[in-house]
């Protein structure tokens, strides 16, 4: 796949409620890391993005490893988890070709996930570090507006949530949601009870970053 397709799948996709053979994957990835966390968050946020964005998604995410040519299958890729996580030399330039090539990376840190996920993207463009997007960037300002950025789902740190990208060839190829904890939000209400105004910020979120990846 290549990225002129996207917004091409995009429409038709919203156009085709009733076709759900489209699919978007969660990274399982190797160092040690609960890549698996947030059992129900995909389901979640694909089932609002269907209901709310007439998109086609499956209902169930696919699991897709960081080395299998699989990846090139899934215009979207969701990396979540709290601890280690590497990545092999064969697994950043496979990584590295997806994403030049088309894919679109969304990385959730669920809290410790941050000094490790930034050395690995590292191997995977040297050349590129991490910018955070100003809140005028067309991510928080697609079907749902964040004026003021990122919601703050949960409190970690205490510190400000913060969208991060990195923009290869003036594409936005990876979304990196710091300190904000949308997966949490995405989970079931009673995962977390978090008040439902929260989680709704966090779905909604969630679908301007579905919603970007097919149409940037």
């Amino acid at each position: 796949m290549t990225r002129f397709l996207f917004p091409i799948l995009f429409i038709f996709l919203c156009s085709n409620a009733q076709n759900q053979a489209f699919k978007i994957a969660r990274l399982k990835y190797n160092g040690g890391g609960d890549w698996y966390a947030n059992k129900t968050s995909l389901p979640n946020l694909i089932s609002f993005c269907n209901k709310n964005l007439k998109t086609a998604i499956h209902q169930e995410e696919d699991v897709v490893e960081t080395s299998s040519k699989d990846i090139f299958l899934y215009p979207f890729v969701h990396i979540t988890g709290h601890g280690n996580i590497t990545f092999s030399a064969s697994e950043a330039q496979n990584l590295r070709n997806y994403l030049t090539s088309g894919g679109f990376l969304h990385i959730d840190d669920n809290y410790g996930l941050d000094k490790f996920i930034r050395l690995e993207m590292k191997k995977v463009f040297p050349e590129l570090s991490f910018v955070e997007l100003p809140f005028s960037h067309p991510i928080y300002n697609q079907k749902y507006k964040f004026t003021n950025g990122l919601p703050k789902i949960h409190e970690h740190d205490g510190k400000p949530s913060q969208g991060f990208g990195l923009i290869y060839q003036g594409k936005l190829v990876c979304f990196y949601s710091y300190e904000c904890d949308l997966g949490n939000g995405w989970e079931d209400a009673e995962v977390y009870n978090d008040p439902e105004e929260k989680r709704l910020q966090a779905l909604k979120m969630g679908a301007n970053i579905i919603t970007y990846c097919f149409t940037q």
